[in-house]
């Protein structure tokens, strides 16, 4: 029996009345502060479903669907075109769809062999199905593990061999994603100490160097390190997943060294303590592991065309962490090893970005826009994408103008509105829709908008309204509790099920 990737849907659908907001001032609540907000959904094709409980017309505390607060600028350059410059492929505007954890895939039940696992599944196609109606330049799809026994979480997807078919099933992902010109690019990961203790039970890393803390319920076993030879194994998975995802329809792949997982395990001295030539103070040897992966991977795909880029912490904020000096030698590094583009984040688990910015990255809307103005000129051929923070159509051109970043990358604003990047070139929109979520439980919020897309749920749920959110987190209370009795059983993505009673409808085309 295979077991679907849901968490329960106790959460039942409620009965609202199906009416469009119209062009209107909007009062939002930030849960405390009340700001006026101008809102124009007649010139959008998103369709406002209000909260009953706050759209009678006597009240003067509406809170309405909030956007961040940003100008009306010329968004043109956001349309232009990018050509990468080793695969020579071109990205039809700015866009990049950050890769996210969907956790939608088919997953082994308990007792079942791990090799059922990881099969995309209806709802994985159709959100795919959405991100490609909604005029991104690159599509990055999130998370596809290069094993069976190494995962971020249940429902990821996995493709390691083709013993059930499953690349025939990525192949309808990326057809439905690339029907409307988008390219879709395929983030290959592997967790290394970074993956539940409960489906990650003998973890391995760069070192024996355990993480500490719990993040979103789930604990992290103590790693063992790779022997050599394992990383030469590793290596070659690496490329096999590659060249599946070549045959199952992908642009390119993306390495996925940021986040604190298991490439970010070997880049860093704080969790990288080997004294052999895959690790030491040299960041040449840290690095060793991700150029023979980068090589093995134009080895195993025949087609010069295929993409290879990368997803590069420009910075952990820890004591011995990565410092943006070697961010930098290494995005030098990647460009020589013909990586098309590198998409720029920052921060681990243990030292989260978005609690270290400083003034002015805030007032430049990219959590890390700053690192990227220092490097974007060091790079004659690779291109520089930046995700983080960027909310404004303004934000977003000025960063572009400015010469900080070639591309603008978005996640979680395009889990609200998967036609987030249609919206803003066509300026119907001129900002992403207000989160309020309390950090950093926005992004476990971001994972139950991508499951209702999934679903084909008639509205997104809108962390812009305060009720909203009560009503996830008390979902997701309930989610939690109901996880931690079961253990060590896991039976689902840890996404609580919600209907949303305030969000969007999406017309569709």
């Amino acid at each position: 029996m295979l077991v679907r990737v849901f968490a329960n849907t106790r959460f039942l659908r409620p009965k609202y009345p199906r009416r469009i907001s119209q062009s209107r001032p909007i009062v939002s609540r930030h849960f405390h502060t009340a700001t006026l907000v101008n809102m124009e959904y007649d010139k959008s094709t998103v369709q406002s479903i209000p909260n009953p409980s706050t759209t009678a017309s006597d009240k003067s505390d509406f809170r309405g669907h909030a956007r961040v607060p940003g100008e009306v600028v010329d968004t043109s350059v956001l349309n232009e075109p990018i050509t990468l410059p080793f695969s020579g492929r071109i990205a039809k505007n700015r866009f990049l769809k950050a890769p996210m954890t969907e956790r939608l895939c088919q997953w082994n039940a308990e007792g079942e062999d791990i090799s059922n696992r990881g099969v995309p599944t209806p709802e994985y196609l159709h959100l795919y199905k959405r991100w490609g109606e909604g005029n991104i330049g690159i599509i990055v799809s999130g998370n596809t593990m290069v094993r069976y026994d190494a995962v971020e979480a249940y429902g990821n997807p996995i493709l390691v061999d083709d013993h059930d078919g499953r690349v025939a099933k990525f192949r309808e992902v990326t057809t439905a994603a690339k029907a409307h010109g988008s390219l879709i690019v395929a983030q290959l990961s592997h967790p290394g100490r970074q993956g539940s203790k409960y489906l990650n039970p003998n973890p391995v890393s760069a070192s024996d160097i355990q993480l500490e803390i719990k993040w979103a319920g789930n604990e992290f076993a103590k790693p063992r390190p790779l022997e050599k030879h394992e990383i030469k194994d590793m290596v070659k998975s690496w490329g096999e997943t590659a060249y599946l995802c070549y045959q199952a329809g992908f642009d390119g792949v993306q390495v996925h060294c940021a986040h604190g997982y298991l490439l970010a395990q070997f880049l860093s001295p704080t969790t990288n303590r080997r004294t052999d030539e895959y690790g030491g103070e040299s960041l040449t040897n840290r690095s060793r592991i991700v150029f023979e992966i980068i090589d093995e991977i134009h080895r195993r795909v025949p087609d010069p065309s295929f993409i290879v880029c990368v997803k590069l912490n420009s910075v952990e904020f820890q004591d011995r962490g990565t410092t943006t000096e070697d961010a930098r030698d290494l995005c030098l590094a990647l460009e020589k090893a013909r990586v098309d583009f590198v998409d720029l984040s920052g921060g681990t688990f243990e030292g989260r970005a978005f609690e270290h910015k400083k003034e002015s990255t805030r007032k430049r809307e990219a959590y890390f826009i700053e690192f990227a103005e220092m490097i974007r000129p060091l790079l004659k051929q690779t291109r520089v994408y930046v995700t983080g923070g960027l909310r404004t159509a303004s934000g977003m051109v000025k960063a572009v103008q400015d010469g900080a970043t070639d591309g603008i990358g978005i996640g979680r604003p395009l889990a609200a509105e998967p036609f987030l990047c249609k919206e803003l070139i066509e300026g119907k929109v001129s900002s992403a829709i207000e989160n309020f979520m309390p950090l950093p439980l926005n992004t476990q919020a971001s994972g139950t908008q991508l499951h209702q897309i999934g679903l084909g749920h008639e509205s997104i749920s809108d962390w812009s309204v305060e009720a909203e959110v009560k009503r996830w987190t008390e979902a997701n209370e309930a989610e939690t509790k109901r996880k931690m009795d079961i253990l060590p059983k896991v039976d689902s993505s840890g996404y609580p099920s919600l209907t949303a009673h305030s969000g969007f409808r999406y017309l569709m085309a």
